[in-house]
């Protein structure tokens, strides 16, 4: 059961293999660089759909709350070797239903082949600008409302961390990126409706689809190469409620295994620490700035994995 809290964080400095990870299709399309501690990914949707993953010890539904993170660069990123599918195909981050996944008729290129997901999709630009969409999927094959946002382009070169908060209260899926520690986007979030069914996850990890079953003359690819790092899953999440209650005084519910502190900011750009590290509860906690400025201030709660 989620509510039994389990948070997993991978850096890489040793290899994945040792902590959990698995790989399933093609190998050769994910590898550990001991040297850098990173993953280095190759997405190829001219080969079978292929995964990076690890269990997140529990069947997640749309009644869980959870977050998931990771840093991605990518070093390319354009159409496959098909070129009779020049149009974009995403690359994709997030979580799956293993069984299902690893099923010979799981495909994601069709739209309806594919039940069970919550993932991020990047589409390189093909003429329509470059897409960032955050989707789930219903084991029924339903599709969240939302979550498209362009153009939006994850270019090669910097590192984006992205992280995604699911609150089942409001069935919403929220995104945010940041482009070397600076905000980048906004991502459109991603709801549920009223007649989405559910999903069923259980890993999460880096996932490369092939593009068969794809609508005739609107085939697409991709072919990207790039490195993954600093994975952080966590059901519940660190912080699920954040309210002020006075002046540099801040009130939310925590979970233990993590480290919290306050930040500040007068400009609305550059933060400053505003109080110690302290590890949570499980509970409702409460922290104050111990400078508080003369001027007014954003605060914010960081969570810290140790």
């Amino acid at each position: 059961n989620a509510a039994q809290a389990t948070t997993i964080a991978e850096n890489f400095s040793g290899d994945p293999a040792s902590t959990g990870w698995s790989v399933y299709g093609n190998s050769s399309l994910f590898g550990w660089n001991a040297t850098n501690q990173n993953l280095a990914v190759t997405w190829d949707s001219s080969q079978p759909n292929s995964y990076f993953t690890h269990a997140v010890g529990a069947n997640l539904t749309k009644a869980d709350d959870f977050l998931l993170g990771f840093d991605v660069r990518l070093n390319d990123i354009g159409p496959g070797t098909d070129p009779d599918k020049p149009f974009t195909f995403q690359i994709a981050m997030g979580l799956i239903n293993l069984v299902q996944a690893t099923n010979t008729g799981y495909h994601r290129a069709s739209g309806f082949e594919a039940p069970n997901l919550v993932e991020f999709d990047y589409f390189w630009d093909s003429g329509y600008g470059a897409t960032v969409s955050p989707v789930l999927i219903s084991g029924l094959n339903e599709y969240n409302t939302g979550g498209f946002t362009f153009p939006l382009e994850l270019a090669p070169g910097p590192t984006f961390h992205v992280a995604m908060l699911y609150t089942a209260d409001d069935r919403a899926l929220r995104t945010t990126i940041t482009s070397n520690g600076v905000a980048f986007g906004p991502v459109q979030d991603a709801t549920l409706g009223a007649g989405f069914s559910d999903f069923i996850v259980d890993h999460f990890g880096v996932s490369s689809f092939n593009d068969a079953g794809q609508f005739p003359g609107y085939e697409g690819s991709v072919l990207a190469h790039g490195i993954l790092d600093n994975f952080v899953f966590a059901a519940p999440p660190p912080v699920t409620w954040v309210a002020a209650t006075g002046p540099g005084q801040i009130q939310f519910r925590s979970t233990t295994n993590w480290l919290y502190h306050l930040e500040r900011s007068t400009d609305y750009q550059s933060w400053l620490p505003a109080s110690a590290p302290v590890a949570g509860i499980a509970g409702t906690m409460m922290m104050h700035d111990t400078n508080p400025p003369t001027v007014s201030a954003l605060y914010r709660v960081q969570a810290q994995w140790p």
